[in-house]
């Protein structure tokens, strides 16, 4: 009786311990990410962070672009971020390719205007199209605006890592001098730390938005704010804008924020 009673005393305390191990696994992922991150990414990163929710203008680790590398005054990225581009908007300039910077961070303020706009049909869609008089239905409506919108809380233009290059359209890179500026960037982005985040859909990402062959991702510093989206942004938190109640019907985070191209992924 007295060993059997041990034995029981055993499992559990070996049961006991394997629920505490289970714990400190949980709690270890964060802490294994942030362990990787760079200190300038680390002190800031947060789900505000993640989801848009400051202004670029007021962060340390910001700065405003040269008006000579984009298309208009007032626009920031991370110090980091906007270094690397320079290292390539000169490599590129060299072999004649000029790249013009057409949107960097934009803040969760920035992309509600964005997408409500859309909602609205204030902004038309593709082939002058009006939401708000074609497509009552709400989850419709949404998907149709997830083309090449994202929602806010869920854009890596939040980030201070991802640019617009030249033009907001794929036809523009198909040919002439549109095509010059892609090639360029297919075959030497990679060098600088980029990579394009929405290529063709397909098996290989069969989900998110539509290709955009304007939009780079700056991965040193993008894969861990994927890693972070992946552990802690969850659809319920998708808040404060119209439309914002069908981002948990969609599943936004795994297939849009999550569904981008394999080799822009972090490498967790």
């Amino acid at each position: 009786m007295v060993r059997i009673s041990m034995i029981f005393l055993l499992i559990l305390a070996v049961q006991a311990c394997q629920s505490q191990s289970e714990v400190e696994n949980k709690e270890g992922r964060t802490e294994k990410i942030l362990s990787k991150v760079p200190d300038s990414l680390a002190k800031i990163l947060t789900l505000d962070y993640v989801m848009g929710k400051y202004e670029p203008a007021e962060q340390e680790d910001f700065i405003e672009i040269a008006r000579v590398h984009a298309d208009r005054a007032g626009m920031y990225l991370r110090k980091d971020t906007y270094a690397a581009f320079i290292d390539m908007y000169e490599a590129a300039k060299k072999e004649g390719i000029y790249l013009q910077i057409r949107s960097a961070t934009r803040n969760f303020d920035y992309q509600k205007r964005i997408w409500e706009n859309k909602w609205t049909g204030k902004t038309k869609v593709e082939n002058g199209e009006n939401l708000a008089q074609t497509t009552p239905d709400a989850k419709e409506r949404a998907l149709k605006i997830l083309r090449f919108s994202s929602m806010p809380s869920t854009s890596r233009h939040h980030w201070g890592t991802d640019i617009d290059f030249n033009a907001f359209n794929n036809e523009y890179f198909a040919t002439g001098e549109g095509k010059k500026i892609y090639d360029w960037l297919a075959a030497n982005a990679v060098d600088y730390g980029f990579c394009q985040p929405y290529t063709a859909k397909g098996a290989a990402r069969p989900n998110g938005y539509n290709e955009e062959k304007w939009h780079w991702s700056y991965l040193p510093i993008a894969e861990h704010l994927t890693t972070f989206a992946k552990e802690h942004l969850r659809d319920s938190l998708i808040q404060g804008f119209q439309g914002a109640q069908t981002a948990e019907q969609i599943g936004v985070v795994e297939k849009y924020v999550l569904g981008i191209n394999e080799l822009c992924l972090s490498p967790q």
